[in-house]
C-alpha cells in the first residue's frame, strides 16, 4: 500500500478522499495548507500526492513542482473543479500521472490511484 498526502483548500475534500483511499489500505495525511504538506513530505516517504489545483497560496502545479524538488519520483494526482486544457498540460508536463474532475468519483479515484502506484 501506497504513502499518500491530499492537498485541498476545502478540508472536507481532503478528508473525502482521506476516507476513501484509507478504506483500501493505504496510509494517507490529508492537508489544507500548503507548506504543512512541503514540510510533511521533506520529512517523511510519500509516494502519491493528490492536489488540487486551486490552492490558498500556491497552485496545485506550483505544489506539485516543489514536491518534485524534495523527492523526484513522486507521483501525482490532479484535482479539479475547474477543468481547462492549459491546466491540465502544465500538470502533465511537470510529471503529474493524472487528473480528476471534482466532484469526486469514488470508483475513478480508486482506480486512478491503483494505477498511478501500480497497485
Amino acid at each position: 500500500m501506497a504513502n499518500i498526502i491530499v492537498v485541498d483548500d476545502i478540508s472536507d475534500a481532503g478528508l473525502l478522499v482521506k476516507r476513501i483511499l484509507e478504506r483500501k489500505g493505504h496510509t494517507v495525511n490529508a492537508f489544507t495548507e500548503e507548506e504543512d504538506a512541503l514540510k510533511f513530505a521533506g520529512g517523511n516517504p510519500v509516494d502519491l500526492a493528490i492536489l488540487d489545483i486551486k490552492l490558498k497560496k500556491m497552485t496545485g502545479v506550483e505544489v506539485l513542482e516543489e514536491l518534485k524538488k524534495v523527492s523526484p519520483d513522486i507521483k501525482a494526482i490532479m484535482l479539479t473543479g475547474y477543468p481547462t486544457l492549459e491546466t491540465a498540460r502544465e500538470s502533465l508536463r511537470l510529471g503529474a500521472q493524472e487528473y480528476c474532475v471534482k466532484p469526486i468519483n469514488k470508483d475513478e479515484l480508486e482506480t486512478k490511484v491503483a494505477e498511478v502506484i501500480g497497485a
